[in-house]
């Protein structure tokens, strides 16, 4: 691309779609109106409706009157919203100077966020739907021989599940726009491009987002699950409990203690904060010991199994663990590791 071509692609007013995708869901800075659908349609119906009878540039501030009285009069009775929603209707006026800004305005609203917040919204919030029957199959076959194996397999199946959604989700939503925008004369390649990838790019985004959260919760829900299977009671946290560890499941022990168990993928930069757990914290609360399930061990150093070993804290791997074969071998690490198939043996006899 030369650098003529590069000014005027900067320069396409439909550049604007994809900053304007930013700022209407931007809550940081600004209410984020993007979140509201019924919002964006009566916005946009509005404006539509006043387009249909002014359609000049002298018009402009008719138009943008319209959309402060309605985003004004959506937030009149949210004091703790009053700021950003200023600050909103505030760079709006900047951004919007043109009835061509309008138009973009408008396309954003209707068929970019009003798409987009359907198609993430039929993206699935946890995992359970794609790994629940197929794990209860598996552990009703190989029973707790099976825990390891049913562990990563959950974290596999529910990634792989949630991900073939949000691809569904997105060639329907793409394809469906791609269609619009070739079937309205007034936009070219280029435009058409731009277009595109704003919402390709701010869907991804957003589908991140959740994923993220969703990852957070997916081992969590194995735990939770496994529990249930093997009829194993959960308890709750114990109170006034702060130090900054995860922790998914409570267990309490035949003698009154308490078990928390910490299912993750890896510990990663997170173990200093669980080493904040000493033995003297846990046993002013009664804590007896941290299990922490792993699926990925390659990081699990000597210095992380000894130290978080020394207060209390039991690390369970994969049967085939190359980490585990290492370290239940070795006199200072031994007691402090265990195979994952061994955890509801383990639990049960702590009932």
């Amino acid at each position: 691309m030369t650098e003529s071509n590069m000014i005027e692609t900067i320069q396409n007013k439909w550049q604007k779609v994809y900053w304007f995708s930013r700022m209407l869901i931007n809550a940081d800075k600004y209410v984020p109106i993007a979140k509201q659908p019924k919002l964006l349609i009566t916005i946009s119906s509005n404006i539509r409706l006043m387009l249909s009878q002014y359609t000049k540039n002298e018009s402009i501030n008719i138009h943008k009157q319209v959309l402060q009285n309605i985003i004004e009069e959506r937030y009149k009775n949210s004091d703790t919203q009053r700021g950003r929603v200023k600050n909103l209707i505030y760079d709006l006026d900047k951004e919007i100077q043109t009835i061509d800004d309008l138009s973009v305005f408008l396309l954003t609203c209707e068929n970019i966020l009003i798409p987009l917040n359907q198609a993430i919204k039929n993206i699935p919030n946890d995992d359970r739907e794609f790994t629940l029957h197929i794990a209860k199959s598996y552990l009703d076959v190989k029973g707790e021989d099976g825990l390891a194996d049913i562990i990563m397999l959950w974290d596999d199946l529910g990634v792989k599940g949630c991900i073939t959604a949000e691809r569904t989700e997105i060639v329907r939503a793409f394809a469906t726009l791609r269609v619009l925008l070739s079937n309205d004369k007034c936009f070219n390649d280029e435009d058409k491009d731009i277009i595109l990838t704003a919402f390709t790019q701010e869907f991804e985004r957003r589908s991140a987002q959740k994923r993220k959260k969703r990852a957070g919760g997916s081992l969590e829900n194995v735990t939770d699950f496994i529990l249930g299977y093997f009829s194993i009671k959960r308890s709750e946290k114990p109170e006034h409990f702060q130090t900054d560890i995860e922790l998914d499941n409570w267990i309490k022990t035949k003698d009154n203690w308490l078990i928390g168990i910490s299912c993750k993928r890896t510990l990663r930069e997170r173990w200093k904060q669980v080493s904040s757990a000493e033995s003297e914290i846990l046993s002013k609360f009664k804590i007896k010991h941290i299990y922490h399930i792993l699926t990925y061990d390659e990081d699990l150093s000597d210095e992380k199994i000894t130290m978080l070993g020394s207060h209390r804290h039991i690390f369970y791997l994969p049967d085939n663990s190359r980490r585990l074969e290492i370290a239940k071998s070795h006199i200072g690490m031994k007691d402090y590791v265990r195979p994952i198939s061994q955890l509801i043996k383990d639990l049960k006899n702590q009932l």
